[in-house]
């Protein structure tokens, strides 16, 4: 389809497929069903009204990943009606351990573990490699209204995202 967007992303050099379609500054987010580290539906609709932070990463358990949603959770608290969602496809046994382990109780972290719907509609799943249906590194602010009002998908998976830009777009 010429019309599908897709964006270019590499781990370490090398080019990553990402299964879905690229989104964009403007576009409406997708909705979404994804499971917290207390084993509860979460969804899109569940924050409506907020501006939310939806920050995608391959694992809490890898270092740039650990830095990123550590930062993201220490500037969660300086941000007004706004949600950090973190997602991952760390199982939720995971996802709160490590969070207990950090202290890190002003994000939310949901896993798409379930399925791969999130991974596709965002346009992060990582289709083949060693990292396959992991998810890419992305941020996408999604304002009150639920549209998408910033949209980074990291050129280099090992790399962190533009945090000035995150935080002055969800400001």
């Amino acid at each position: 389809m010429s019309d599908v967007r897709t964006a270019a992303v590499t781990l370490k050099g090398n080019p990553v497929d990402l299964a879905g379609k690229a989104l964009q500054a403007g576009d409406t987010a997708p909705e979404f069903k994804l499971q917290n580290n207390g084993l509860e539906e979460v969804t899109l609709a569940s924050s409506a009204g907020k501006t939310r932070i939806i920050a995608t990463v391959p694992s809490l358990d890898t270092s740039v990943c650990h830095a990123e949603t550590k930062k993201f959770n220490d500037e969660a608290a300086n941000l007004e009606n706004a949600e950090v969602l973190v997602v991952s496809m760390d199982l939720p046994f995971g996802q709160k351990r490590w969070c207990g382990a950090e202290n890190a109780e002003d994000i939310v972290t949901l896993s798409g573990h379930q399925s791969t719907q999130f991974g596709e509609d965002y346009g992060v799943l990582i289709s083949g490699g060693p990292l396959n249906r992991c998810l890419a590194r992305a941020i996408f602010v999604v304002d009150a209204d639920g549209k998408l009002s910033y949209v980074e998908y990291c050129a280099e998976i090992a790399e962190h995202p533009n945090y000035d830009a995150v935080l002055a777009a969800a400001k």
